[in-house]
């Protein structure tokens, strides 16, 4: 497991949900002048991933090498088919990752678009209307999907054009030698380049070089947190070196707050909130977002470190899946990510001790069967939860 390596001199731009992010990538996909790799977890059949097929297909049509990669659970069988018939018809590359999990149960969680080695696209962002649920894409939400990507320009964005290459061959048919030099190549330890602004990092995780390295950069940051440390996450289920942190940076008083979302999964916010009661006697506050499907995965702690990526705060993402996180030092890029999270903490509700003190027998062991049917799940297929 290699250390977080921050790069210099970069420009990276915060994008608050597709309206902002989907303009910005088709006109970037429009002005390539060489190749476009991408990759997501969700391809959806909407209007609006339909504008970014037609965008990728331009590209191919100008003779641009462009390679597309799909996760096969996140888009589903049948428009993985469909698309693999109109990318073979235009001249675009096309795979999907782990097909009828022939690779194990491991998923492709990443959302990452990188053209010409220039520019880069990171985050949280499925390919899906904004206005749709993403599991239920007949069902209107009430609000735009709340999620974050970035757009970033300088010497960072090589280092995820590396990555994506990586990604695109692996899921290809690789012989074993190929995979061995692939495996030394990623070992190798990114540049630095000095201490100028803005400095950044791209941090993946998977199951082989980066098994914790998303989970250590938080544990990091909270463990130097001195003021504050404010997370929005849809899914909240972290192990307990994660859950501690938070909890002890809060004994030493630092402002922890959690803005987590619910309402979309039963079972999920049973578990969330089984850990309620120890985070809050902690002193962590606690919110639940419900204004619409909470999307995001960013954080921010003090005045200068934050982060934006597909990486939920579970067993999931912090243990199984592979994911791609932007991790920034930057006192105005932490800025607007603080402003954004306070934002959504004002349209959330906050939770209080007194829900729990008086909590029922019944739910109280609805919370605690949700936990530990999760707990073993995770222990299960994910290496390192506890």
């Amino acid at each position: 497991m290699r250390s977080i390596t921050y790069v210099a001199n970069n420009d990276i731009t915060l994008l608050e949900t597709g309206q902002q992010l989907f303009p910005a990538m088709i006109a970037a996909i429009d002005a390539a002048r060489q190749d476009i790799l991408f990759e997501t977890y969700i391809f959806a059949e909407d209007e609006v991933a339909r504008g970014i097929e037609a965008a990728l297909i331009r590209a191919a049509g100008r003779g641009l090498k462009v390679r597309v990669l799909v996760d096969w659970f996140g888009t589903g069988h049948r428009a993985c088919c469909r698309r693999a018939e109109a990318f073979a018809a235009a001249g675009v590359y096309y795979r999907v990752f782990n097909p009828w999990f022939k690779r194990g149960i491991a998923r492709t969680h990443r959302k990452i678009t990188v053209v010409d080695g220039e520019l880069a696209f990171v985050g949280g962002i499925n390919i899906n209307d904004d206005m749709l649920c993403d599991y239920e894409p007949h069902r209107p939400l009430p609000a735009p999907r709340w999620d974050f990507a970035v757009c970033v320009r300088g010497p960072l964005v090589a280092q995820i054009d590396f990555e994506a290459k990586a990604q695109w061959m692996r899921a290809g048919r690789l012989d074993l030698l190929s995979r061995i030099g692939l495996f030394r190549e990623t070992r190798r330890a990114p540049p630095t380049e000095g201490a100028r602004p803005m400095r950044a990092a791209f941090v993946v995780r998977d199951n082989l070089r980066n098994r914790r390295t998303i989970q250590r950069a938080y544990l990091q940051a909270i463990g130097q947190a001195r003021k504050s440390v404010l997370l929005a996450n849809p899914y909240f289920a972290p192990g307990r070196k994660f859950r501690e942190a938070l909890a002890r940076a809060a004994r030493r008083g630092v402002d922890v707050t959690l803005l987590i979302g619910v309402g979309e999964f039963r079972m999920q916010d049973a578990v969330a909130r089984s850990f309620y009661p120890k985070l809050l006697a902690a002193g962590i506050k606690v919110v639940e977002y419900r204004k619409t499907q909470l999307h995001a995965k960013i954080a921010v702690v003090d005045d200068d470190w934050a982060t934006v990526g597909s990486s939920n705060c579970d067993g999931l993402s912090l243990f199984l899946n592979q994911e791609a996180n932007i991790v920034v030092r930057n006192a105005a890029f932490a800025r607007a990510v603080r402003t954004h999270i306070e934002r959504g903490i004002a349209d959330g509700e906050v939770v209080h001790m007194e829900e729990f003190e008086g909590m029922g027998w019944m739910r109280r062991m609805r919370y605690e069967m949700a936990y530990l049917l999760y707990k073993l799940t995770m222990r299960i297929f994910a290496i390192g939860y506890a």
